[in-house]
């Protein structure tokens, strides 16, 4: 995931929801029974973890039984710990009593929640990051000490790994086109981080890494899925088992679940949005800009994918009346600065949302040199009485809006060279009055249409007109 491209939109669910799905999670929920569990006898540890006698009752509370009882209450009681649901009161006693922070998840609001469930997931991130048990007693020198050249284990790069994953795990979902709330392969997800973006066929070496990386992240998500992070289906563990069934085996690949599927929930959507934010990155919202100015929605949807810009003034407009919002967007769209037609092709795009209750602010700029051609269109297109014609010179100077607006929106679009060929083939003198249209832009949108063209002789007059628009501009 790329630091300098600016991140989708991501539609969340109410705060209210997601507080229900964190209270829900199995984790966070152990941790807060744990929490009300201990009492005046419960003993922990130097470092705060329960000591052994008393995992059993831990377990026992929690319902646990089987040979992971003992793991999974201990992993409950260190999550209680680090998000203040149970308090240390004296360290050399070893005694706790509940946290302040456990009210919270019954009589807080949802974003208190929320703040413990972000706590957990932090923890449970850095646990993700280490070394399994078996391999760090593999690692442990005769003193008791963790060798940690013995384990080719870098924490800073094992989470990093991570970080990285999760972020491209978000900018699936979140993307325009992307997952969305469709899982994830997680061959797919380990290709992402380690096969280069210019790579053809993959190396027997790339490849490998690919698995390895697979099955890393196979161990991780399984630790995720209990915090409410993901949705998560592991590997097929009978792909890791020998078996002389090649013609089984090779149809069986062609299922790509067998190879563990991932799909972010929309706690975990929540979630990486505020490490995102944390980080210092810009990680938009659908909403955002509810109640903001008419000029904010403006400029803030300039890089929104179509349906999340939609979404975004839709939000935008339930909050006013229609009249008003209509007057602050025509308001909000004056200007001669490079991103002016952006916002007005914008403004225009949110004015299709409104209803005919809006038509006496569209009249009202009927005679706005920069208005006046968008507010023709607007009335027409709603079928209103008394639309009076546009001039030549206004035809024009929307002409050249527009151009303008598609270039900064899309580029040398296959849509905009549609629309240049278009005009140069139903206007023979276009060039010969466009050069002297009255808009800043008439200069680039002449030299991109000179770009455009796919006939020599159109394109040389584009830049010739271009050549003149900005001689006559001082330029």
């Amino acid at each position: 995931m790329s630091e300098s491209s600016p991140l989708p939109p991501v539609r969340l669910t109410s705060e209210a929801e997601l507080a229900r799905d964190a209270l829900a999670t199995p984790l966070l929920s152990r941790a807060a029974r744990l929490a009300r569990w201990a009492g005046p006898d419960t003993r922990v540890g130097a470092g705060g973890e329960l000591v052994e006698e008393q995992l059993p009752g831990a377990a026992d509370a929690l319902g646990l039984t089987g040979d992971e009882a003992a793991a999974t209450a201990s992993e409950a009681w260190r999550v209680a710990l680090d998000t203040g649901l149970v308090e240390i009161v004296d360290e050399e006693e070893g005694t706790v009593a509940a946290g302040a922070d456990l009210a919270l998840l019954t009589s807080g609001a949802p974003q208190d929640v929320l703040g413990v469930w972000l706590t957990a997931l932090e923890t449970v991130l850095a646990d993700a990051s280490v070394p399994d048990l078996d391999d760090l007693v593999d690692a442990m020198d005769g003193g008791g000490e963790i060798d940690l050249s013995s384990l080719d284990w870098d924490p800073e790069a094992e989470a990093e790994f991570l970080d990285g994953v999760l972020g491209n795990l978000y900018l699936l979902t979140v993307s325009e086109g992307g997952a969305g709330e469709s899982p994830v392969p997680l061959p797919a997800l380990a290709a992402s981080m380690i096969v280069p973006d210019d790579m053809g066929e993959p190396t027997n070496d790339v490849l490998e890494q690919v698995s390895d990386a697979m099955m890393r992240l196979d161990d991780q998500f399984r630790l995720l899925e209990p915090v409410g992070l993901v949705d998560f289906q592991p590997v097929d563990e009978t792909l890791m088992a020998d078996t002389d069934e090649e013609s089984s085996a090779a149809a069986d690949e062609a299922d790509v679940s067998r190879y563990g599927m991932v799909r972010l929930t929309p706690l975990g959507l929540y979630g990486l949005r505020a490490r995102l934010l944390e980080s210092g990155l810009s990680a938009p919202a659908v909403g955002d800009l509810a109640d903001k100015g008419a000029d904010a929605l403006l400029d803030g949807t300039a890089d929104f994918p179509p349906t999340a810009a939609r979404a975004e003034t839709e939000q935008w407009l339930a909050r006013r009346e229609p009249l008003a919002a209509a007057r602050e967007l025509l308001a909000a769209a004056r200007g001669g600065d490079a991103g002016a037609p952006l916002r007005r092709l914008h403004c225009q795009q949110a004015l299709s949302l409104v209803g005919l209750e809006a038509e006496p602010a569209l009249r009202e700029v009927l005679d706005d040199a920069e208005l006046g051609g968008l507010a023709r269109v607007w009335l027409s297109e709603h079928g209103a009485a008394d639309v009076p014609p546009p001039s030549e010179a206004m035809i024009f100077w929307l002409t050249i809006d527009t151009i303008a607006a598609q270039l900064a929106a899309e580029g040398n679009s296959a849509e905009l060279q549609g629309l240049v060929e278009g005009l140069a083939q139903q206007h023979g003198g276009f060039f010969a009055a466009a050069w002297r249209v009255d808009h800043p832009a008439t200069p680039d949108v002449l030299e991109a249409m000179g770009r455009l063209h796919p006939d020599k002789k159109v394109a040389k007059e584009a830049r010739k007109a271009a050549f003149k628009a900005r001689s006559q501009q001082g330029g």
